[in-house]
């Protein structure tokens, strides 16, 4: 059984493109056999600087002057992806309230949980804004490829975070649960600043979103096996390839970061993230 009976956007994501990949990473909870992509010291700097990107991005966000948040973005990368969030025109409204310590509506590394069929369906977001009747979910990503919004729009996250959003988000709106037709989701891509990805709501969508993640719940629960997928080109950036005898070299890093992300890794109390009852 899953820790804690929960889901997030990466289990789905995992179960969906291979039953198999979520089994030993969340059922049998294996240690990691195989490197995720070559060349691996690179990658794992660069994974690293895009977590460190987003505790700036957060310190930002929650108030700390700019000029102190750049002096810790301390590599080539970092220097750069700051540079630009800080000085992107999307974002200036962001930039305008932060520097007015005008915070309110602003959540920063916010996190929301509600019922799923047998689960719990947790997200942690990058950055909730609430704006009178507008709410926009911005989501910071490092790749370095920009995705293409075909792609971004059918995965897990678009779905999740939307639609959970909808589902336990009334109390970042005076109670009131936000209409779908109120919600932008931004993927704001560090090395790509001027083409960020941004997908409205609809009530339609969020029918369908809600109805597929139930589906997909009751899939997981009920599931008695959990095979490999057919899609063999899926595991050449997967760590769990040699368990399957789908290989042991690691595959391109720059393509492996857009197909697979690793497990959203925060501690949550879920007596303080906003939820809806049992």
């Amino acid at each position: 059984m899953l820790k804690q009976a929960t889901l997030s956007q990466s289990s789905l994501q995992d179960y969906y493109d291979c039953p198999r990949r979520f089994e030993l990473r969340y059922l049998q909870q294996l240690a990691y056999p195989a490197v995720e992509a070559e060349p691996a010291l690179e990658n794992e700097k660069h994974q690293q600087e895009g977590e460190y990107f987003h505790r700036l991005a957060q310190q930002y966000l929650i108030g700390v002057p700019a000029e102190k948040v750049g002096k810790l973005a301390n590599t080539d990368n970092l220097q750069r992806w700051w540079e630009n969030f800080v000085n992107d025109k999307d974002l200036s409204g962001l930039t305008h309230r932060a520097l007015r310590e005008d915070l309110s509506g602003l959540y920063a590394e916010n996190a929301l949980s509600a019922p799923l069929g047998k689960f719990r369906l947790v997200a942690k977001y990058d950055l909730i804004a609430v704006d009178k009747n507008k709410v926009t979910i911005y989501d910071w990503k490092t790749y370095r490829k920009r995705p293409k919004n075909e792609w971004t729009i059918i995965r897990w996250q678009t779905r999740v975070y939307r639609a959970l959003l909808v589902k336990a988000g009334a109390h970042l709106n005076h109670g009131k649960p936000f209409a779908p037709e109120q919600i932008e989701m931004i993927y704001w891509f560090a090395d790509f600043p001027s083409d960020p990805a941004r997908f409205v709501y609809s009530s339609d969508q969020y029918k369908r979103d809600w109805d597929a993640l139930l589906n997909l719940a009751a899939n997981i629960s009920s599931a008695s096996s959990f095979p490999m997928t057919d899609e063999a080109t899926r595991c050449n950036s997967c760590p769990y390839r040699s368990y399957c005898a789908r290989g042991i070299r690691a595959g391109d890093a720059a393509d492996a970061e857009i197909e697979t992300e690793a497990e959203e890794l925060f501690d949550v109390n879920f007596e303080q993230i906003g939820e809806i009852a049992f």
